[in-house]
C-alpha cells in the first residue's frame, strides 16, 4: 500500500463500515461505504462526481449503499450492499495514478467490497483498478467478465415499464405511449432506443446537449429543456440520471401516472412515497427496476462462470417482482417504496437469523 494513501474510519450506525481514503499524490479523496455483507461481499458500482463538500458524498455514497444491499437482497444475486465515491471533475481529476490509489483502497478492505461500473466509471477506469486489486467486476468480455452492466440496467428498466404499463391501463404494449426520460446517458440511451423500437415516443433531456441532438438524429427521440421534462404531460416519467428528483416541489407538478427508471435512490425521503401514493402515482422503487445491471455482474460469481442467457433470465424476472410489491401496496394500503422496503428487510432478517443458526454450537 502506498504511503501516502491515508484511511480514516467513520462512525455510521446501521452500517457494518464506512472509510474516507485520501491520497496526496494522486489527488484522490474518495469514500466506500459497506452497508450489509448478510447475504455475500459487498458489490457496488464507484462512482466520480464533483461534490460541493464531503457531507454531500457522504450522504450519496450511504444511501447508494444502502440502495444495494435491498437491490441485491430482492433480485437474490448473493451479495450484499456496497458503494463506493470519488469527489472530483472526472473532466479534470481521472489519471492512472488516481485509480490506482483507488484499488489499493479497494483492497484494503480485503474483499469485503467489491467494485463495478458506475457514473463516469468505465470499464478501462477497472482495469487500471484491478492493478492495484482483485476485488473488481463487471471487467470486459475478453477478460472473463460480463461487460459494461448499462445494456442490462436499461434491459430490466424496459421490461419493468411494460409491466407499468401493464398494471396501470391493462395493455403492457408501449406502442403509441410517451414517454419523458430525465438523463440520456448509457443506460437512458439504450432504455430509448428499446422504446423507440417498441412504438412508443420518447422525449428527453441531458444536460449534455451534444449527445441528445446525436440520439434525435439517429434513433428519433425528442429534445426537451432540463427544466420542462419532468412537468410534462406523459404515460411514463423515466429519470435515468442523478437520484433524490422526487420530493416536495417535484412530486405535485408531475403530469404522469407513473414514475419508472434507472436512476438510484429518487425518492429524496422515504416519506415522499406516501406523496406519490396519494397522487395516484404508480411508482416502481428504484431498487427492483433497474437491478438488470447487478444481477447481469451477479452472475459471474456463479460456479461456471458467466453465462448471459442465465443472466437476461434473471432479469426477465423483474416485473414478477414489481407486481409482488404493487400487489402488496395495493392490499395494505402502503406506499410501493414501503413494500420494496419489507421485503428487502425480511430477506436480509432472514438471512441474519439462518446465519446465527449455523454459527451455533451443535447440541444447543
Amino acid at each position: 500500500m502506498s504511503d501516502t494513501l491515508q484511511i480514516t474510519d467513520i462512525k455510521v450506525d446501521g452500517y457494518e463500515r464506512v472509510v474516507c481514503g485520501t491520497d496526496s499524490k494522486s489527488g484522490l479523496r474518495a469514500f466506500i461505504a459497506v452497508h450489509d455483507t448478510t447475504l455475500g461481499p459487498a458489490l457496488g458500482g464507484l462512482r466520480m462526481w464533483p461534490y460541493e463538500s464531503d457531507e454531500a458524498a457522504l450522504f450519496d455514497v450511504k444511501r447508494l449503499s444502502r440502495g444495494m444491499s435491498f437491490k441485491s437482497a430482492v433480485a437474490h444475486t448473493g451479495l450484499g450492499g456496497g458503494k463506493a465515491v470519488i469527489v472530483g471533475d472526472p473532466k479534470k481529476l481521472k489519471s492512472e495514478a488516481l485509480y490506482l490509489a483507488m484499488g489499493r483502497f479497494i483492497d484494503s478492505l480485503g474483499g469485503r467490497y467489491i467494485t463495478a461500473e458506475d457514473v463516469n466509471t468505465s470499464i478501462e477506469d477497472l482495469e487500471i483498478i484491478r492493478r492495484a486489486t482483485k476485488h473488481v467486476t463487471g471487467l470486459a468480455r475478453k477478460d472473463g467478465g460480463s461487460g459494461n452492466p448499462s445494456p442490462y440496467t436499461a434491459y430490466g428498466v424496459y421490461v419493468g415499464i411494460r409491466a407499468a404499463l401493464g398494471w396501470k391501463f391493462g395493455n403492457d404494449d408501449p406502442k403509441g405511449r410517451t414517454v419523458a426520460i430525465q438523463g440520456i446517458g448509457a443506460v437512458g440511451s439504450a432504455l430509448a432506443r428499446r422504446l423507440i423500437q417498441s412504438g412508443a415516443t420518447v422525449y428527453a433531456a441531458d444536460r449534455n446537449t451534444e449527445r441528445l441532438s446525436q440520439l434525435a438524429a439517429e434513433i428519433g427521440v425528442k429534445p426537451v429543456d432540463e427544466t420542462q421534462i419532468m412537468t410534462m404531460t406523459c404515460d411514463v416519467f423515466a429519470p435515468c440520471a442523478l437520484g433524490a428528483v422526487l420530493h416536495d416541489e417535484s412530486i405535485p407538478k408531475f403530469k404522469t401516472p407513473i414514475i419508472a427508471g434507472a436512476a438510484n435512490n429518487l425518492l429524496l425521503e422515504p416519506r415522499h412515497g406516501k406523496m406519490l401514493q396519494d397522487r395516484d402515482i404508480l411508482y416502481a422503487p428504484d431498487y427492483v427496476i433497474n437491478a438488470g445491471g447487478i444481477i447481469n455482474v451477479s452472475v459471474e460469481f456463479n460456479p461456471g462462470g458467466y453465462d448471459e442467457k442465465v443472466s437476461l433470465t434473471k432479469i426477465e424476472r423483474i416485473p414478477q417482482a414489481l407486481k409482488e410489491l404493487w400487489t402488496i401496496s395495493r392490499e395494505e394500503r402502503i406506499p410501493t417504496s414501503d413494500a420494496a422496503d419489507r421485503l428487502a428487510e425480511r430477506i436480509l432478517v432472514d438471512a441474519r437469523k439462518k446465519k446465527r443458526a449455523q454459527a451455533m454450537p451443535k447440541g444447543r
